[in-house]
């Protein structure tokens, strides 16, 4: 399954036109819109689920971002979104944890998972998990596979110095600086709109999984 060339189209005209006069003009293309993003959620979610069991029974619509924006503590007050986001987990895109992530916008689309901004407490526990099974972390990363598909860094902000409980001279100190472990990779309109962009997106999805479930078992254990 694939997008169509209109989600481009629809999301195009929206960053010219970031106004409720306009939106509502257009709301039954948004709202076809809707729909097809529901049909490729469950598509993908039913794809996932053949090596992620954890997403198993999960409603694509509560993957799916809304395009409405919060306005109230920014300086930008355009109404809408300019882009349309699916977050794919157990128990909903609301809840703290790792999952599978589409974002998709003209030119700037990408797709990522793991743990973007974690609480403090399942922070810490990664942290900890890293510190205390080093050789399973790295394997991980090193992944050649991996590796080739996401980079060698995590996406986010770091920490200045080493957090606190942790020693500076870690041989590990740079990744433990990191505020979240999300990985991403970025993707072309094609990869969105063509033929085989399931099978592509699902490609790099299970990839993730292992980080997903060393991520996973690190925010379940105490310390």
């Amino acid at each position: 399954m694939k997008l169509s060339q209109e989600i481009f189209d629809f999301l195009s005209e929206l960053k010219w036109n970031n106004n409720r006069v306009w939106f509502s003009e257009n709301k039954q293309r948004f709202d076809g819109l809707q729909k097809e993003l529901v049909l490729y959620t469950a598509n993908l979610l039913s794809e996932i689920e053949l090596f992620d069991e954890s997403v198993r029974g999960i409603d694509p619509k509560s993957c799916i971002f809304r395009i409405y924006k919060d306005v109230r503590f920014s300086k930008d007050k355009s109404p809408y979104k300019t882009h349309f986001g699916i977050f794919m987990r157990a128990g909903g895109k609301k809840i703290n944890g790792t999952g599978y992530y589409l974002h998709i916008e003209p030119d700037v689309s990408f797709l990522g998972g793991g743990c973007y901004q974690p609480d403090s407490k399942s922070l810490y526990r990664i942290r900890a998990k890293i510190v205390k099974d080093s050789k399973t972390f790295l394997k991980l990363i090193q992944e050649k596979n991996f590796k080739k598909e996401f980079g060698e860094t995590f996406y986010g902000e770091t920490v200045k110095t080493a957090p606190r409980g942790f020693a500076k001279d870690h041989p590990l100190i740079e990744f433990l600086k990191y505020k979240g472990y999300a990985v991403t990779k970025k993707l072309n309109n094609a990869d969105v709109t063509s033929k085989d962009s399931t099978k592509k997106i699902i490609s790099s999805y299970r990839l993730l999984y292992p980080l997903h479930q060393f991520l996973d078992k690190a925010m379940s254990e105490s310390n």
